[in-house]
């Protein structure tokens, strides 16, 4: 792998991996050579990211996708994608409770930042993608999407969403691989990281199941690069399991 596309940049785990990937000492995951350089780029709205090349855009509207296959044109297709847009809550919505908490605008929102932004960002790269690419793509999806696995209630946008993008990065692993046969595309849940997002939540979890950043940048990064063709189109625990939509 030369170049790594990281979208979402502004989020704490994108962070973590763009510290990951560019340290020097990247190669102590598995299946990494201690040696590999990596080029990283990176796309997302907010000040510019760490990485050594930065699209600045916001890729839950539709303009993003001109701007990102200009970045793309100029920077060259990346050889992996990781995905980290998403949101849960902020300052005016948290996650419902109910039926009646339930609103249309903040479903919406949901929508934008957990499913669009990935697709518009897909749709950027879609032209670039040759019979012959071996293009590894990961979105950073939730457990809390699997409506097998759904026991609770509760949260229904991000739940909702959630599974909207799941059910997308299943269709999408199909449609690139009959382009692109040796393309891998999943989605992973990446544990409970101490980020902002889970911070108003995090007193009920078990002790030893709230992973730092770091943990779980290099736990994605695994995953990434341990990609089999038996996880195409799956959603995948941070471990490599599959786990059920």
């Amino acid at each position: 792998m030369r170049t790594l596309w990281i979208a979402g940049c502004g989020s704490e785990i994108a962070k973590a991996l763009i510290e990951h990937w560019q340290s020097p000492n990247q190669g102590q995951g598995q299946g990494k050579s201690q040696h590999q350089t990596v080029r990283v780029i990176s796309s997302g709205r907010g000040p510019d990211s760490a990485a050594s090349v930065h699209c600045q855009t916001d890729t839950r509207e539709p303009h993003s996708v001109s701007e990102l296959q200009a970045f793309i044109r100029r920077e060259g297709t990346p050889d992996a994608v990781i995905v980290c847009n998403g949101i849960l809550h902020n300052p005016q919505n948290g996650p419902e409770k109910s039926l009646q908490e339930l609103g249309a605008d903040w479903l919406q929102h949901s929508l934008q930042s957990n499913v669009i932004s990935h697709i518009h960002t897909a749709q950027a790269l879609a032209p670039f993608i040759k019979r012959d690419s071996q293009l590894r793509w990961l979105s950073l999806s939730a457990m809390v999407g699997s409506i097998s696995d759904n026991q609770l209630g509760g949260w229904y946008s991000y739940r909702m969403s959630k599974a909207a993008l799941n059910m997308f990065i299943k269709n999408l692993s199909i449609e690139w691989q009959r382009k692109a046969p040796q393309c891998l595309v999943a989605a992973v849940h990446p544990g409970t990281t101490n980020t902002s997002l889970s911070a108003p939540f995090q007193q009920n979890i078990a002790a030893g199941k709230l992973y730092t950043p770091q943990q779980t940048a290099q736990r994605i990064s695994d995953v990434l690069l341990n990609l089999q063709p038996e996880q195409h189109g799956h959603l995948l625990h941070w471990d490599g399991r599959v786990l059920p939509y």
